[in-house]
């Protein structure tokens, strides 16, 4: 039941003391929107939780150079009675050092997260994800990261089989820069995944910034393990910050070879009232050939902490 769930939950962290906190980092954001969505079949208004969620990472020290690690993230639906309350997200448990960090548990693949920040509409109506695959998050993960050699790091996911009519899947990805653009100007990077829930992508992205505009681009290609659904896609956006203000316009399009062509343009605007609060608008439509087309325009308000 949904209630349990949230109430063993509620227990399983509220009855702990203070000082197994003390070296427990809390973290999480709220991010809620009241939309007009028409799915195609029909147009209707909701408040809709876009990705919230809670989550406790931390480290200790076991040697000179070595720690271990952990993160427990859970995503919170904070309108929808019909769903529950907490669902998984990145939970896992592992090492890092000089070899850089290799962790074991659920986890974003090296392919989703070798995007970095580049989908300016990330958890919203226009995520990339509805259009390309390979934004997954799968358990029986084995994740490594390097450390960053001179802007360089390397990524790789082994995905277990499960069982014995399982095939392993292998997500790897080279990133160059820094994804936030804050260390650097420009971040790049080139991704592959190999029979990852079901399909084979290969994904390279790019993204700079020059004075107060960031510009975005991505290519992928992808085709379900049993060779059909073959498909190419392209992404390209622009940010634009004017004081508080964040005018963004995001662009997509997939192209598969038996002959359907999918698209989808997003625009929107943030107003940030201080680094972790903002409002936030945007209309999203798809042009979906082999199926109805969609709208959506939204205003919602996002708080982290």
């Amino acid at each position: 039941m949904k209630f349990a769930k949230s109430s063993l939950f509620l227990a399983l962290f509220g009855g702990l003391s203070f000082s197994a906190f003390a070296d427990v980092h809390v973290y999480g954001k709220a991010n809620v929107t009241v939309q007009s969505s028409d799915d195609g079949d029909e147009s209707f208004t909701e408040v809709k939780s876009n990705a919230s969620r809670i989550g406790f990472k931390g480290s200790e020290k076991l040697r000179e150079g070595l720690e271990a690690v952990y993160k427990f993230e859970f995503q919170v639906n904070v309108s929808d009675d019909s769903k529950d309350t907490f669902t998984s997200r990145n939970q896992y448990v592992g090492l890092q050092g000089s070899f850089g960090q290799l962790v074991i548990g659920r986890n974003d693949t090296a392919l989703k997260q070798s995007q970095g920040k580049l989908d300016l509409f990330n958890d919203l109506e226009g995520d990339i994800k509805n259009l390309f695959k390979g934004d997954n998050r799968l358990s029986d993960t084995v994740t490594y990261s390097s450390n960053d050699f001179n802007g360089l790091k390397v990524l790789a996911t082994y995905v277990a089989e499960k069982d014995s009519e399982g095939e392993n899947g292998y997500s790897l990805a080279l990133t160059y820069g820094d994804s936030g653009l804050k260390k650097s100007k420009l971040y790049a990077s080139i991704a592959a995944d190999s029979e990852v829930n079901g399909y084979d992508v290969i994904r390279a992205s790019l993204q700079g910034k020059v004075a107060d505009i960031k510009l975005g681009a991505m290519y992928q290609k992808q085709e379900k393990v049993d060779g059909t659904g073959e498909a190419d896609g392209y992404l390209v956006n622009a940010a634009y910050t004017l004081n508080s203000n964040t005018f963004k316009l995001q662009y997509q399009t997939i192209d598969f070879k038996d002959g359907d062509n999918n698209s989808a343009i997003s625009v929107g605007v943030d107003h940030k009232f201080t680094k972790n609060i903002k409002l936030f608008g945007f209309y999203s439509t798809y042009d979906l050939e082999s199926d109805v087309d969609q709208d959506y325009i939204a205003l919602g308000m996002e708080y982290k902490f």
